[in-house]
């Protein structure tokens, strides 16, 4: 029972990422009907990008509180990621809205290895450690026995959870219950209309990506704060699992990220807490990347429109 509580916590914090950036996936899918494959590295940028300004603020500034550091690092590489995203909308999107879908894929692709190397030669390639803003000591949330020690939870993880379960539900009334919101579901629905109708289309197809970029940013200081580290290469894997996650819940459907993160984090944990013991040793937590794709094939299979595609489409 230990080991279930613990993956579930681990799932639950891993989904939670995964379901931040397959938000942005799932937006610009929803207004543009394109998959912008280069979103996982804008990851990459929001976490070096929150490295760097740590270490600017660490030593120009060494009496700031831990606190201060940590907020502002968070928004000033919310703030980069965005511009970011602004600029991949503007270079390598705008002009392929109507082009065929192979374009704008390949466009997505050369756009993410080439923000990969401008990292390798801003940042480096070597892994960077990253800073621990935030308490790494464990809490045990289970009591644990003889055989199998306590679920934990650390301090960065509970931050993880507030934070993604806060943004998600912010999205939410963002989405349903403003102004912007209502703009982003006319430009998704007939952007022509939306335009004869007083809304800016460009505008708001920029915001998208904004918004997208800002919700990756997080996810990459997210992710390295947990893992202590940060590199050129650690947005390419999240991009690809988030956009599964996209998929699973059903792409372009903003629930849908959310649930579909959520559950490909838990999937991706139980199946690496307990495949070693399903196999008798033979495979370990090492291959817990598969499940991703396991899933990814599936949904392709038997439910390509996602858990949440057909039922409420209309409402994202």
């Amino acid at each position: 029972m230990d080991t279930f509580i613990q993956q579930s916590i681990n799932g639950l914090m891993l989904g939670s990422i995964y379901a931040l950036v397959a938000l942005g996936y799932t937006m610009v899918y929803g207004i543009l009907r394109i998959i912008n494959f280069a979103h996982g590295d804008v990851l990459m940028v929001g976490a070096l990008s929150a490295l760097s300004t740590v270490a600017f603020l660490q030593r120009h500034f060494p009496g700031l509180p831990v606190y201060t550091l940590l907020i502002i690092s968070v928004l000033l590489s919310m703030a980069v990621c965005a511009l970011v995203a602004m600029a991949i909308e503007r270079l390598a999107y705008r002009r392929l809205r109507h082009a065929p879908r192979l374009a704008p894929l390949i466009s997505g692709i050369g756009v993410s290895l080439l923000l990969q190397t401008l990292a390798m030669l801003i940042w480096s390639r070597n892994p960077l450690m990253f800073p621990q803003l935030l308490p790494m000591a464990p809490i045990a949330v289970s009591r644990g026995d003889a055989m199998h020690p306590p679920a934990v939870i650390t301090g960065t993880g509970i931050a993880t959870l507030v934070i993604a379960c806060l943004v998600m539900a912010g999205l939410l009334l963002l989405v349903e219950h403003t102004h912007f919101g209502r703009a982003m579901r006319a430009t998704a629905e007939n952007p022509q209309v939306a335009s004869l109708m007083g809304v800016n289309p460009n505008r708001i197809i920029t915001l998208t990506f904004a918004l997208g970029g800002a919700f990756a940013a997080l996810a990459g200081v997210m992710m390295a704060s947990n893992y202590g580290n940060a590199s050129f290469s650690m947005g390419f894997l999240p991009g690809i699992k988030a956009f599964t996650a996209a998929v699973l819940g059903g792409i372009g459907n903003i629930r849908g990220a959310m649930l579909g993160g959520l559950l490909l984090g838990l999937i991706e944990s139980l199946g690496a807490g307990y495949l070693g013991e399903l196999t008798g040793g033979n495979f370990g937590s090492n291959y817990k990347d598969v499940f991703a794709f396991l899933v990814l094939i599936a949904v392709l299979i038997f439910r390509p429109s996602g858990l949440l595609g057909e039922r409420i489409a209309n409402r994202a």
